[in-house]
């Protein structure tokens, strides 16, 4: 083990925030109902806030971790990494307290949550500064460098009361890179197979002016940390999710979409990178969890991951949270947060996963990044169901002509599902009838074909258009497709 660097405990600092509501204030969230309230606000307490990380402890407590800075940029600068606690699912929040904060020329920031659900032991990863930030670190990993940006944690063994502080980067970091920093949100510990107990944080390093992922991990609680072998380039702010399978499954923050890597051997090593192309994305940090993450593979529930995001290509906004129920392969239910503006987001189970309506709580980046928001919601409000939704087109649509598209949807759902109905989004102009569905067993799949009309008057070119299953009258999932329009 490489030499670490003991630091003193910081007690737990409190300062007063005011909490705004956005939807239902301190309220209890109703059923069905998105619950949100702002838990920092630009302006108080702290000029700026940014970089949410949440997480659930073992005695049930809700953690909010996130930066406080005196401008909005990054490290290097004088920046603190602060938290709220709430005890009851984030309808009432504690008073903000000072996880790391030290006199400027230091700064700590960009704060990724994790829980050992095996001792109880709360971790919050951040990048340290003094003169440099990501991209202008050097290389090497002395602990005393103040050019080279710092990996430290801190922890708590008291449920997020007190914290303790330690740094790392000699024992994680390769000299031969520069910058490297915690990709903010929320760690994981490995629950099933080979490698069960395995915590593992996920990092951005810089080698040769290009960005990887790469898994930080520990088989001993946290006592020692190795670094495993790193994926790009074109990493960026990534996570990481234990699949049902055994393997873990690397989601990275990318444009035109995100991008996805698989681990064999507990994040030691992935494969390349490889877009999936159901997850826009203009370059922005995300959130990737499993749903239930104790069941076993046998359990319906075992494929469900959750997914959130700034769902768009090319400005933060439209925040949307996506349900798959196959390990990632497709990811037929979304809903939309907030179409307008909105940044980092960061999700975590509120439950175990199972039952009737459990609940996932989601902090966020609101309104240009004046607030930092906490919502949560149940799989009423998300409002989905588990069939992924393929559109087939026809090599072309010639203009002022009906032609028939093929949509094909298939059930897996763990039980039968009723009669449905499936429909195409086109625009206007274009006309198309709503198809009946008929009901599906597990597994079970069924083509539907639509008669599609274009006017005469379109335009030659390719034209996006969404499918939309419908079944008991309020679950949905979706499938898009790019429809070819020829001249008549």
């Amino acid at each position: 083990m490489q030499r670490r660097m003991s630091l003193a405990v910081l007690s737990a600092a409190m300062v007063v925030l005011s909490t705004t509501g956005v939807a239902h204030g301190a309220e209890q969230p109703v059923q069905g109902q998105l619950y949100s309230q702002d838990i920092a606000t630009q302006g108080v307490g702290s000029p700026y806030y940014r970089i949410p990380a949440l997480t659930k402890t073992n005695a049930g407590t809700l953690l909010a971790a996130y930066d406080a800075r005196p401008t909005l940029a990054d490290l290097p600068g004088n920046l603190s990494v602060v938290l709220r606690r709430s005890t009851d699912d984030g309808v009432t929040w504690q008073a903000q307290q000072v996880v790391r904060k030290e006199a400027a020329p230091k700064g700590f920031g960009d704060p990724s949550l994790l829980v050992d659900r095996e001792t109880g032991r709360i971790f919050v990863f951040y990048a340290a500064s003094v003169n440099q930030g990501f991209f202008g670190s050097a290389t090497g990993n002395d602990e005393n460098d103040p050019n080279v940006l710092q990996a430290d944690y801190s922890y708590s063994d008291d449920d997020g009361l007190t914290w303790k502080h330690e740094r790392i980067t000699a024992e994680i970091k390769n000299p031969a890179w520069a910058g490297m920093f915690a990709a903010s949100g929320e760690g994981i510990q490995l629950r099933h197979g080979t490698y069960k107990g395995r915590l593992i944080q996920q990092y951005a390093i810089r080698n040769n002016n290009a960005n990887y992922a790469v898994s930080a991990y520990s088989d001993d609680h946290g006592a020692t940390w190795k670094m495993g072998n790193p994926v790009g380039p074109g990493g960026d702010e990534n996570k990481t999710v234990e699949l049902s399978d055994g393997r873990i499954m690397l989601n990275n923050r990318s444009a035109p979409y995100r991008t996805v890597a698989y681990s064999t051997d507990g994040g030691v090593n992935y494969t390349p990178f490889q877009q999936d192309t159901e997850l826009p994305d203009p370059a922005n940090n995300g959130s990737v969890m499993r749903f239930a993450p104790n069941v076993d593979a046998s359990h319906p529930r075992a494929k469900w991951l959750m997914f959130s995001n700034t769902a768009t290509t090319n400005s933060r906004s439209n925040l949307t949270v996506r349900l798959s129920c196959d390990n990632g392969q497709n990811w037929p239910v979304r809903k939309v947060v907030n179409a307008g503006s909105s940044a980092y987001s960061t999700l975590t189970p509120l439950t175990d996963g199972t039952g009737g309506n459990p609940r996932t709580g989601l902090l966020w980046e609101r309104d240009n990044y004046r607030h930092i928001t906490y919502s949560s919601f149940d799989l009423q409000w998300l409002g989905g169901v588990c069939a992924p939704v393929t559109v087939t087109p026809p090599a072309s649509l010639p203009a002022g002509r009906t032609t028939e598209v093929t949509v094909r949807v298939v059930s897996q759902n763990d039980v039968t599902l009723p009669g449905g109905s499936v429909s195409l989004s086109l625009p206007a102009g274009w006309s198309a009838p709503t198809v009946a569905v008929p009901a599906l067993n597990p597994g079970q799949g069924a083509n539907m074909k639509i008669p599609v009309t274009v006017p005469a008057s379109a335009a030659a070119g390719k034209v996006p258009a969404t499918a939309t299953y419908l079944v008991r009258g309020w679950q949905r999932s979706h499938g898009e497709t790019s429809l070819t329009v020829t001249a008549p």
